[in-house]
Formats: structure tokens, C-alpha cells, sequence
């Protein structure tokens, strides 16, 4: 075999420099190293290229060492672990509340100075119990240390071998991909800014200042209730006048009888405790179940500590006051829906006993129904808060209420959904009751994780919608733009 040099001038026409072009062959001398042999053969003559980098090799060892911590630090890591202390320490406080009412509960027992035996042990017990869960919580925190600890010095590492690895691309494909990264975060927060509202002021109807929806995102949460899948429709949520020292309180109905009756409510201390199901206080309308001016339907609100509902077999509205446990009562016309008469629903299905829906805005609660007279189509009341409740002004639109899955209310505009898909719901109209203005041509969307929305409900106080879906309970934020960005929005679309 005979070798070819490039480096000097060749005349053997077996491997003819000729073949090349002057500038190809500058190109090859003074990029990368290259040697060329030639190799004969009977029938046919060929040129064959050897390759050889001249540069380092990669080192796929050192990436790939990457690629396993990280994903050990991923299976070290776990949703579940990031919640074990808040579980254990809301446990915790739990035990210490009951173990606080039995030690007063046997003070009121003493006789004497001769508590009963069974009591104290009792509280013995609950000592012990305590300090296993203080135990456990301390291994737990001293393990997370420990975690913290050892996850830090391994994403130190892996940054230090990335920014070694980094050198090796000569085509700064890195740096153009940070750079993609850093004009998305800025047109993201372009949108954010675009959209931003600020805190719902407390306004009339139609005037408060946000404008109208643009979009629906979320779910922001998204959990099980403490009864599993067992009952399907019900209701939740915060009260959206809350009494001095219960802001922070979140309400639940399940309708147990039937999945349409409901006769208690239960009330959390916060969003963490109704998740977790932890310390319930459970206020009771009637023992029985159904039974007169118990719940009908999924649909209620809460309101100055009361709640509003359809009573049991009528069409009239409900107002239990959670305080006195009393109920007082209001009716509707006589030609009002209920039963089955006027519910929510799509082809597939309707929601049962949903003919009355009730709603919260910035300026107090409403009531949406339909009658036959009015040919089934919605009818909204405005319901001021006495005691008993009484009905204010009245709207009518052309809206059937059959054809719509959920109603509710944000600064005086009523929305109406209907069903898509099994991931979809489509908000698609409103009637604003300072205009009385109708829309039919809303297309905004909400993404759900289960087929049916039995149940929503918007919260002035914190903007959001508390939606309750075949059993599980979430929250969604609502995006409203003000008239300004409307016009730009509308400009640009033209």
C-alpha cells in the first residue's frame, strides 16, 4: 500500500491530487489531521480516509454519572417525603387537642382528689402515643437533614461536572438553549404582567373594577376527599363573609343519602386540615336524613356563617344558621323547578336535584332557578341576608338552564358551563346584571381531571373557583382583564 501525503505535491495518477480542489484541500490540512492511504486491487483503484481526532475524547462516563444522581435524588426526593413533617406535625397538634379536653374533661370528674382510674388511663396512654409521634418526628427531621444535607453537595457536583462537559460544545448550542430559556421567561412574564389584577375591591355589581374573564387556570389544588370515592356529589369551599377569627375555615358537604341528601356540615381550620382530613367539627341540620329544610342537591354556599341550599322537597330556599342551628326559610314562585324539574346536565347524563343553584360575588349571595313560565330558561334573585332571607331584584335571560352543566357569579356577571368532553368544560356565556347584556360566544376552558363538575362556586375573597368533581375537591384561579387590556387585546387580534 502506498501512502498519499497531503503535504506534498503528488504525481501518482493512481491517487491524483487533481481530484481534489485547492480550497478542499486547505480545508482539510488546516481543520483536522487527516491521513490518506491508497489501496490496490486487481479490478479497481481506491482512496480510503482515515479519520483521527485530534482533540480530546467526550467523556460519556462523567455524563452519565449525572444522569444516575439525578435520578437517584429523584427517587430519594418524593412528593410524599416533602409532606411527611406537615402530616406528622398536624398530627401532632391533633393528639395534644384531644389530650387537652380529657385532662379538662377529668378535672370535672374529680371527687375529692380521686380522678377515676379508666380517665388517667386513658390520658396515660395518650401521653405515650405523643411521644411516639414526637419521636418519629424527630428521626423524620433528622433524616431530612441528612438528605438536605447530601443533595446539596450532589447537585454541587453535578453543576461542576456540567460546567466541565459545557466546554465541550463547540457549537454553543448550550448557550443559545439559556438563551431561549431567559426570552421565554420574559415573554412569560410579559403575559403575567399583561394579565395581573389587583385584590378584588368590595364594589356594586358589574363595577368591581377587574373587568371581565379572560381565563380559567389550574387546578391549583386537587385532592381526594376524607371519604374516598364513596359519595360523589357534594360541596366546598370558604365562607365569603367570614365572622371575625374564621377566614381561615373551609367547609364540606357530601350529599351521604343517596348521593342527592345531605343533613351536616363539617368545617376544617385550614386548607392543609381538610386535605388531610385531620379535626373535622361536624354541625348537624336534623338527625334524620332526608328529612323538612334538610339539603337537597349539590348545590349550596356559605355565607355570614349560614348556609344557603334548596330544602328538602320544596322550592324553597334555606338559610341554616351554623351558630344557632336554626333554619328559616324563604319560597320561590309556585311555578319554580325542583325535583328533577330544571336540572343541570349534558346529553350524556343530568345532575340530580340541581334545579336550584346558589352563588357568591363581592356584593352578597344569589339564587338561580328556573320556572315554567319563564319556559325553563335560568332566572337569577339576588337573596339579601336576613333573618329570614327575603328576594331583592330579579333577572330574567334566555339562557334553558338544561343545557347548562354550573352557573356562578364574579362582580355581578353571571357564567354558565356546559360539558365537552371528559377533560373539558367550557365557560361559554354570561348575563351581566348591570347591562343585562347576554353572551354566547365565551370559549374559555377548564381542565379537569374527572368526567363531571357537580359543583362550583366562586370566592371573592381569594379570586378563586372551589369546584367539586366526582368526589374530589380543587380550586382554580380565574384571570380577569381589565378594559384597558381588553382594547389593546382586541386591537392586536385585528
Amino acid at each position: 500500500m502506498q501512502n498519499c501525503s497531503l503535504f506534498s505535491r503528488i504525481q501518482d495518477t493512481t491517487c491524483p491530487i487533481s481530484d481534489m480542489s485547492q480550497s478542499n484541500l486547505f480545508t482539510l490540512m488546516v481543520v483536522i489531521p487527516l491521513i490518506f492511504s491508497q489501496s490496490h486491487s486487481a479490478k479497481e483503484k481506491d482512496c480510503v480516509c482515515e479519520l483521527q481526532n485530534s482533540g480530546p475524547a467526550f467523556p460519556v462516563n462523567k455524563l452519565n454519572n449525572v444522569e444516575f444522581t439525578a435520578t437517584q435524588c429523584t427517587w430519594n426526593i418524593t412528593s410524599e417525603k416533602m409532606t411527611e413533617v406537615d402530616r406528622l406535625v398536624l398530627g401532632l397538634q391533633h393528639r395534644i387537642r384531644q389530650l387537652l379536653d380529657n385532662v379538662s374533661m377529668l378535672e370535672k370528674e374529680d371527687n375529692g382528689n380521686l380522678y377515676a382510674a379508666v380517665s388517667l388511663r386513658i390520658i396515660e396512654l395518650e401521653l405515650a402515643e405523643i411521644q411516639d409521634l414526637l419521636d418519629k418526628l424527630n428521626r423524620t427531621t433528622n433524616s431530612y437533614q441528612q438528605l438536605s444535607v447530601q443533595a446539596a453537595a450532589e447537585l454541587q457536583d453535578m453543576e461542576n461536572t456540567m460546567t466541565e462537559l459545557e466546554k465541550f460544545d463547540h457549537m454553543q448550542v448550550m448557550v443559545q438553549q439559556r438563551e431561549n430559556q431567559r426570552i421565554k421567561r420574559d415573554l412569560e412574564h410579559c403575559k403575567a404582567e399583561l394579565n395581573s389584577t389587583s385584590p378584588a375591591p368590595t364594589l356594586s355589581p358589574g363595577h368591581c373594577g377587574l373587568g371581565s374573564m379572560v381565563n380559567v387556570s389550574g387546578p391549583k389544588t386537587y385532592s381526594l376527599t376524607v371519604y374516598g370515592t364513596s359519595y360523589s356529589f357534594g360541596a366546598w369551599g370558604r365562607d365569603a363573609n367570614p365572622a371575625p377569627g374564621d377566614e381561615n375555615k373551609y367547609w364540606l358537604v357530601v350529599l351521604s343519602s343517596s348521593n342527592a341528601f345531605g343533613n351536616f356540615i363539617r368545617q376544617y381550620s385550614s386548607l392543609s386540615t381538610i386535605i388531610l382530613g385531620i379535626g373535622p367539627t361536624d354541625t348537624y341540620i336534623s338527625s334524620s336524613n332526608p328529612t323538612t329544610n334538610t339539603i337537597q342537591g349539590p348545590n349550596m354556599i356559605m355565607y355570614s356563617n349560614a348556609l344557603y341550599y334548596n330544602c328538602y322537597n320544596t322550592y324553597s330556599v334555606c338559610r341554616f344558621n351554623m351558630t344557632t342551628r336554626s333554619v328559616s326559610t324563604v319560597a320561590l314562585p309556585s311555578d319554580t323547578g325542583y325535583n328533577n324539574k330544571f336540572p343541570f346536565g349534558h346529553l350524556a347524563t343530568s345532575y340530580s336535584y340541581t334545579d336550584m343553584d346558589f352563588a357568591t360575588d363581592e356584593s352578597g349571595v344569589y339564587v338561580i332557578y328556573a320556572t315554567t313560565s319563564n319556559y325553563g330558561n335560568v332566572i337569577i334573585s339576588k337573596i339579601e341576608t336576613s333573618n329570614p332571607p327575603v328576594f331583592n331584584q330579579t333577572w330574567f335571560t334566555s339562557l334553558h338552564k338544561k343545557t347548562v352543566t354550573n352557573t356562578f357569579m364574579v362582580c355581578g356577571v353571571l357564567y354558565a358551563t356546559r360539558y365537552v368532553d371528559k377533560e373539558i368544560e367550557e365557560i361559554f356565556y354570561t348575563y351581566d346584571t348591570k347591562t343585562n347584556e347576554e353572551r354566547y360566544d365565551l370559549r374559555i376552558h377548564i381542565k379537569k381531571l374527572q368526567t363531571n363538575i357537580k359543583y362550583i362556586n366562586y370566592d371573592p375573597r381569594d379570586n378563586l373557583l372551589y369546584v367539586f368533581s366526582d368526589a374530589y375537591i380543587a380550586t382554580y384561579e380565574i384571570v380577569l382583564a381589565s378594559s384597558l387590556i381588553n382594547n389593546i387585546l382586541s386591537f392586536i387580534h385585528q
